[in-house]
This record gives structure tokens, sequence and C-alpha cells, in this order.
């Protein structure tokens, strides 16, 4: 396992992400609970659960290289996580519907044994379409909203209702990977060899 890249998620849409760039890693979930502290800001709850989940793996694999993420909606100063039930799901395309909210990812990257880590929070403006009350019901009966931060996902059906978007589509998806590989190449955990990413020894 020495210097090997560790994904720090249950998400099957980072882990498409990392799959995506060719990269040879591991999936092992933190046991971090995603739980929201009052009066934390929408960057100050997604970098510290982001190095959370980030040291929790990296004090099991000291040897490994691992990334640590986790994204949040915010709307009308409301920072939305994942809906628990029908109800919050609604309520969210609901008070996402016809406006702009705000998509936030933090990512860090830690290696214990090394010493090193690095962490940064992406942020990009998504515009949701005006939704019909029928919209919100067929959309929430699909049964994608219920593992997405906001209660949709721009990649799968979700992309429906999207209107605009500014700034990284990956970070949306839930891991904005030009800057996650920025923090890995400025650590060392990653070199560009033969035009392909590979893990650094």
């Amino acid at each position: 396992m020495k210097n090997r890249l560790v994904l720090a998620s249950r998400s099957p849409r980072r882990y498409d992400l990392l799959k995506q760039l060719g990269l040879d890693f591991e999936v092992i979930p933190s046991h971090v609970e995603e739980v929201f502290v009052p009066g934390e800001s929408p960057r100050e709850h997604v970098v510290r659960l982001a190095e959370a989940k980030a040291f929790d793996v990296g004090n099991r694999y000291p040897e490994c290289w691992v990334i640590g993420a986790d994204t949040v909606v915010y709307v009308d100063g409301i920072i939305l996580g994942k809906p628990k039930n029908r109800e919050e799901a609604l309520e969210m395309l609901r008070l996402m519907s016809g406006k702009e909210h705000r998509v936030l990812t933090g990512i860090s990257v830690r290696h214990t044994q090394k010493g090193k880590g690095e962490s940064e929070v992406v942020e990009t403006a998504v515009r949701v379409k005006p939704l019909s009350s029928a919209e919100m019901e067929w959309y929430v009966g699909t049964g994608e909203p219920f593992d997405k931060a906001g209660g949709y996902g721009i990649q799968g059906i979700g992309s429906f209702m999207i209107e605009a978007i500014n700034g990284s589509y990956t970070n949306v998806v839930g891991l904005p990977v030009c800057e996650l590989i920025q923090i890995l190449r400025r650590l060392g955990a990653i070199k560009i060899a033969d035009f392909r990413l590979q893990i650094s020894d």
C-alpha cells in the first residue's frame, strides 16, 4: 500500500471521475459523520469535513496519499446536504427552483507519514429553471436525489433542470478534478509520464 492513492469516499460519482483520469487508486471510506456545526459557513463546513475524512483514513493508512472530499449546496443562506426523505428532497427543489445556487466542495489530500497535505474549497454557480410541482414530484420519484447534496444529480436525470453553470462542472458532480490534480502534482503524489497520470514513487 505504500504511496498508494486512496479515495476516502463511498461516492460512485467521485470514483468514476478518478477512474476517467486513468489513475490507479483504492477506495477506503472514512468513518466521519457528516454533521453541521451551528454558525459554520459553507466553506468552513466542507473544508472541515474533507480534512476530517482525509485524516481519518490517513491515520489508518499513514503510508498512502488520501483524498477527502465533501460537497454542499448553498442557497438563500441555507446549506443543503443530502435529503433524508421525500419531503426534504421536495423542499430542496422548491428552494432552488428558478434561482442560482452555489455548489461548494472541500478537497483535502494528506500523506501522514510524509507530513504533507493541502486543502482547497472550489465553488460553482448553478442556475435551475423554474420547476413545476409535477416536475419536482416526478424527479423525486426517480429516486435520484437521495444520495446527492442539494437533492439533484447534474450528471444524471437532474440535468433537465439546469439552465446555466459558471465554474467547474466536475465540482457539481462532487469532485473538482482540475483543482485536485493540481494539488496532487504540487504535493508530488502524481506525475505526468507518457501522457498518462501516474502515482509517484
